[in-house]
């Protein structure tokens, strides 16, 4: 660790924290319906969607409904990209005459992109057509994020109203958060990435000579508007196969900068945004200050231990330490042009998000820190987690914290005014469960059977983190991956996309049954014995939870994984 990468964290969370505040601010006015600044422009445009699509947007829907509503619109967009990707070969806009994709990894790969998790088992420009690329994937891209969003801000009015039976429109959440914040700001980012030299066309692929005189095949396309909202709606399916570490996906360190901001950019946003919805803006700041500390305890512990290099090759007298001719430290699978501190940010940030983009290849991280994206997945999607997901999985882990002090103090847990009683409570434990359950099951029956087996490419330790990462990536609705596991087969393909959907659908239906559950509730004025939630205390206590129950459901399984493998690479003591 040096000055140097030390800086760049400090400069990334500054940028953050100076965007997410503004950007919170202004979604608070998007979702409570008050005027904002685009409103000429895109109100005629939201009043014609809402015609052509017949939807009514002052009919407000019970919290049943609003959760059917979620459910029917990813199924019907789920079919939509399973059948452009099976149609492929004979729809236009395929120069490169890609052919139709094979049944199973056509459906893992749309329950991916439906799910917010752009698991990516193909090499996209090996793969995928420009439409495909397009009127999918894009498309996606958008329409998964505002399902994230909807859902939160439906949990956010169950808090801000008082004896409710609605929550909201599911349609009408959804066309605001794509026109008026994922839209917006994604046009923003791909000025800029093509700015910073990513392509954006839909020119044929460029044959080229190499000074050898071999032929090189390089591939284009509508890259930068894929790229922008990849990241922006922590979707992170690449447009190609080596994702952000592709020149073309992340030309310079201005772009990665960008890129990294994006990914954490509306979700941390979406805390502020809440703060101003629920009418105190302090428990936004306990909430982000959460969810700051843990990703930067993240980015530390990766750093620290890229950083520090392979002590197998400290032991053959190879020089790791960095100096001005060498950057030190473990290089395999990461760029030059971007380096250690920026692929550490890079994984933290990417799995915290649930982005699931990639900037270093995880396989080739040393053990421990390669095991930081893995708990970050592990911990349930709130290390500020995905657009909407993210913010809604923390108010969860919120909800089970102030059931424990109120245990501790004998009174009843109250959030916000409202108090957290047996239901809540237990459709709160059901979201948590539903991690280790999926993760360990599916982990557990790969680990045993020959078809699970056969795609892990490192036996012993690494071939176990292999595999818990992938279903902790497809669980937490991540997308990356420990690249070593070869994951197109038929089993992994229709497992992990048993796994996306179980992560996504089983966490959104009982988090809007909190919602509908809340909105009915009566707001109860704060007395003597209301446990504050906007202070230190109440921070210490929820990062205490949340890693506490991760340590009980996962950690003892990860000891067996990338902690063995740390010590077996001699590396000695763990700090």
């Amino acid at each position: 660790m040096n000055a140097a990468g030390i800086l760049q964290i400090v400069i990334f969370f500054a940028v953050l924290t100076a965007g997410a505040i503004p950007l919170g601010a202004y979604m608070a006015r998007v979702f409570t319906g008050e005027r904002t600044w685009f409103d000429p422009v895109l109100k005629p445009i939201e009043r014609l969607i809402y015609k052509i699509c017949l939807i009514k947007p002052d009919q407000e829907q019970h919290w049943t409904v609003y959760a059917f509503s979620c459910l029917v619109f990813s199924v019907a967009g789920l079919l939509l990209i399973y059948a452009v990707m099976r149609l492929q070969a004979w729809l236009p806009l395929n120069p490169a005459e890609m052919s139709a994709v094979a049944p199973d990894l056509a459906f893992n790969t749309a329950v991916s992109f439906t799910t917010n998790t752009n698991w990516q088992n193909y090499g996209g420009e090996s793969t995928m057509a420009y439409l495909t690329q397009m009127l999918g994937m894009t498309v996606k891209n958008f329409t998964s994020a505002a399902t994230g969003m909807a859902v939160l801000v439906a949990l956010v009015r169950g808090f801000a109203r008082r004896q409710a039976k609605t929550v909201g429109n599911f349609y009408v959440d959804s066309v605001r958060s794509i026109l008026y914040v994922l839209l917006p700001l994604a046009v923003l980012v791909t000025l800029a990435l093509v700015w910073q030299g990513m392509p954006q066309n839909l020119d044929a692929y460029v044959e080229a000579t190499t000074l050898e005189g071999a032929k090189q095949v390089i591939a284009q396309g509508p890259v930068a508007s894929q790229v922008a909202i990849k990241h922006l709606g922590t979707n992170g399916g690449g447009f190609f196969n080596a994702n952000s570490s592709h020149p073309f996906e992340n030309p310079t360190a201005l772009s990665n900068l960008i890129e990294i901001a994006g990914e954490v950019l509306i979700s941390a946003g979406l805390v502020f945004a809440f703060g101003r919805m629920i009418g105190d803006r302090r428990q936004a700041r306990a909430l982000y200050l959460a969810m700051a500390t843990m990703l930067a305890i993240g980015i530390s512990v990766c750093y620290w231990a890229e950083a520090g290099g392979n002590p197998q090759l400290q032991a053959m007298g190879v020089d790791v330490a960095s100096g001005d001719r060498a950057p030190g430290g473990n290089m395999e699978g990461k760029e030059v042009r971007l380096g250690i501190a920026n692929s550490a940010i890079f994984a933290a940030t990417t799995t915290g998000t649930s982005t699931g983009a990639v900037n270093a290849m995880h396989d080739s991280f040393m053990p421990l820190g390669g095991m930081v994206p893995m708990v970050n997945m592990m911990l349930g999607e709130v290390v500020f987690g995905g657009v909407g997901c993210g913010l809604h999985g923390m108010i969860v882990f919120v909800i089970v914290t102030v059931f424990i002090a109120g245990l501790m103090v004998g009174r009843t847990p109250e959030y916000l005014g409202k108090k957290m009683e047996a239901r809540e409570v237990k459709l709160a434990v059901l979201c948590i469960l539903i991690f280790p359950l999926s993760i360990l099951g599916f982990s557990a029956v790969a680990m045993v059977l020959p078809v699970g087996l056969s795609s892990i490419a490192a036996p012993g330790p690494h071939g176990l983190s292999e595999v818990l990462y992938a279903y902790s990536s497809a669980t937490g609705n991540n997308g990356s991956a420990f690249a070593g596991l070869s994951g197109n087969t038929t089993f992994y393909n229709t497992t992990l996309a048993a796994a996306m959907l179980i992560g996504r659908f089983l966490i959104i239906v009982p988090t809007l049954a909190i919602a509908g559950s809340l909105a009915a509730k009566k707001i109860v004025p704060p007395s003597v014995g209301t446990f504050p939630t906007h202070g230190s205390l109440f921070i210490g206590l929820l990062i205490a939870v949340i890693v506490v129950i991760g340590g009980l459901t996962f950690f003892p399984v990860l000891a067996l994984g990338p902690i063995v493998e740390h010590f077996a690479l001699g590396a000695g003591t763990l700090f």
